[in-house]
């Protein structure tokens, strides 16, 4: 057999497109005139049915217009086509956001998928607070899924806006569109009572609605945000809010308000903000070791961003301990620190607290609850099976300035609202870290020497232990490489990562594998710090904010935020904070905007 090569050009194609076009705006060889709006456009049927599902059915060998000289198409317009046209005989597709409904318009009609696919394109990349409403109504009528979800989720996102400056776009809405923003997860700084009123003001403006459509609309509203107050209201509002389903979802809210302690552990949709679940919230902490200030800093890890809230802690704490269960924040024991002036000259006075405060950012509202059965200050705190375990730890006595360590443990029962006796640890301990892994606590460092002076033994424990829910036990594992004390411990891809502490004269990481039960160092920091907030976000990345080390032999508090890459054991700096901070405790929760 004969050898041959296949060559191809590209450049004919293209000309060959210039060619039909150049016949086309002389009007020469056509043998077809489409019209639209009383305007006519002379084509060539062979280059329409090798481009168009709809040409190629509409020239057939059984159709009418097989060899029709003139074909109206009074359902497009002249922009439309011509736009359709131009693109079939070039590739080029002039479209803008004013011609964008004619010119899909066309496409879809003529079953040019192509352009089709084009348009989509267009809307999704243009979408801003001025278009998203109306592209969402665009894409629900032409069927495009992608363009659709995309509106949707802009809607969402820009509905303060809207709801200020465009509403009668929103009213205008397709309840396809509305019903998915209502079901968004996150709708930055709108409060849920401005969405039940859009969906009533919608559903009085598209109206009436079949009971099937309209409760499907309604049911995507959270009254579970809303104020026990105002939802005794909302039933008397709108004749739609009469139905069986609704009036029962507001009967759940109501009984939820009443949960009282347990409402943490009762989440659900209904009562869920709609905000993402992955600011870190930074409590407590200051410029200064010894005056903690009782401010909370939300972070953003998307954008980098920080807010102060307008809410601050009950009190001034440092050495105390927060995490955050169903959404709610818990603010727990530590020293209390409190400003006085005695004979014109500042005092301060440091007690130890057992004190514990719930944060709800539904509402902005600080609660006491049931305070602990110890004061404890330098402890740990986790959750497990929805209790909050307060491990070990120190109490200082004012009079005195003795400083007392506790072996003892307790949890709080959010169903009940109080708190019980644990299994003691092996001996007292502050200090130390705690992390949760497979439902199980680990315990890591720490000091268990008492002091009458104030100051802390510069020294830490290489020491282990893991607790058991099951068996109630604890149980020593294998040791760190290096004591630590005042340090972090964080989980991530199942295993337990250990940070900086104080005393320590390396900046060593480690990293513990439980199937193994071995610690394997990482890369270390070039500097390191201690007194730091961090937490672990959902990625596994461990963020590390301010702190304080050591420069030239004096105290240096820091602005860095830091964070560390798990997979692939890297740091780097991301940002700094507005100003340097120490002795912050952070943890991830949701918040309004």
């Amino acid at each position: 057999m004969d050898s041959y090569s296949l060559l191809y050009s590209s450049s004919h194609r293209t000309g060959l497109l210039s060619g039909f076009q150049r016949l086309r705006s002389q009007s020469n060889m056509c043998d077809v005139v489409l019209e639209a709006g009383g305007v006519s456009f002379p084509c060539h049927r062979a280059l329409l049915a090798s481009s168009s599902e709809y040409f190629w059915a509409l020239f057939g060998e059984t159709t009418a217009e097989r060899l029709a000289g003139r074909i109206s198409l009074p359902a497009l317009t002249p922009e439309g086509l011509d736009a359709i046209l131009d693109f079939l005989y070039s590739g080029w597709l002039s479209v803008s956001p004013l011609t964008l409904p004619v010119v899909l318009e066309a496409a879809r009609y003529l079953q040019v998928e192509t352009a089709v696919s084009i348009c989509e394109r267009f809307m999704i990349d243009g979408l801003s607070a001025e278009n998203c409403c109306c592209y969402a109504n665009l894409a629900e009528h032409h069927v495009l899924s992608d363009a659709l979800e995309a509106a949707n989720q802009t809607v969402s996102m820009e509905m303060g806006t809207l709801l200020q400056e465009s509403r009668d776009d929103l009213i205008k809405l397709n309840i396809q569109s509305l019903t998915a923003v209502l079901d968004a997860d996150e709708i930055p700084g709108v409060k849920e009572v401005e969405l039940i009123k859009l969906a009533l003001d919608w559903l009085d403006a598209n109206g009436p609605l079949p009971l099937l459509k309209s409760n499907l609309l309604l049911s995507r509203l959270r009254f579970g945000l809303v104020a026990t107050s105002e939802l005794n209201n909302l039933s008397h509002a709108h004749r739609a809010m009469a139905t069986p389903l609704i009036r029962s979802q507001l009967t759940r809210a109501l009984e939820y308000h009443r949960l009282g302690p347990a409402q943490p552990i009762r989440q659900s949709k209904q009562t869920t903000l709609r905000a993402s679940p992955n600011r870190v919230l930074l409590v407590g902490g200051g410029s200064s070791a010894d005056s903690p200030e009782p401010q909370m800093v939300a972070f953003d890890p998307r954008g980098r961003k920080f807010s102060t809230l307008t809410s601050s802690i009950p009190l001034r704490l440092r050495n105390h301990c927060v995490c955050s269960v169903g959404g709610f924040l818990f603010v727990i024991g530590g020293d209390e620190v409190k400003e006085g002036d005695e004979d014109g000259k500042k005092s301060i006075t440091v007690a130890t607290s057992n004190q514990v405060w719930r944060y709800d950012p539904r509402f902005d509202h600080w609660e006491a609850v049931e305070s602990m059965l110890e004061r404890r200050a330098r402890f740990t705190c986790c959750i497990v099976e929805d209790a909050i375990y307060a491990i070990g730890g120190r109490h200082t006595q004012p009079d005195t300035n003795t400083h007392t360590p506790v072996a003892s443990v307790e949890f709080y029962n959010m169903t009940t609202g109080a708190w019980r006796r644990g299994a003691n640890m092996p001996r007292p301990l502050y200090g130390h870290a705690s992390a949760i892994l497979n439902n199980n606590i680990y315990v890591s460092g720490g000091n268990q020497s008492g002091s009458n002076h104030g100051d802390d033994h510069r020294e830490g424990s290489r020491e282990f232990l893991f607790w058991d829910l099951k068996s109630r036990v604890w149980e020593k594992r294998a040791p760190m490489s290096i004591a630590r004390f005042s340090h972090r411990l964080a989980t991530a891809h199942g295993h337990i990562y250990a940070l900086l502490g104080m005393y320590e004269p390396f900046c060593d990481i480690e990293r513990y594998d439980p199937q193994s039960d071995h610690w394997t160092r990482l890369r270390p920091l070039l500097t390191g710090s201690f007194n730091y907030g961090m937490v672990s976000t959902p990625s596994g990345n461990l963020l590390v904010f301010g702190g304080r080390r050591w420069s030239d032999g004096r105290e240096v508090i820091v602005k860095s935020v830091l964070e560390y890459d798990t997979k692939k054991d890297q740091w780097r700096e991301i940002c700094q904070l507005p100003r340097p901070l120490t002795g912050t405790e952070c943890t991830l929760l949701p918040l309004p905007d």
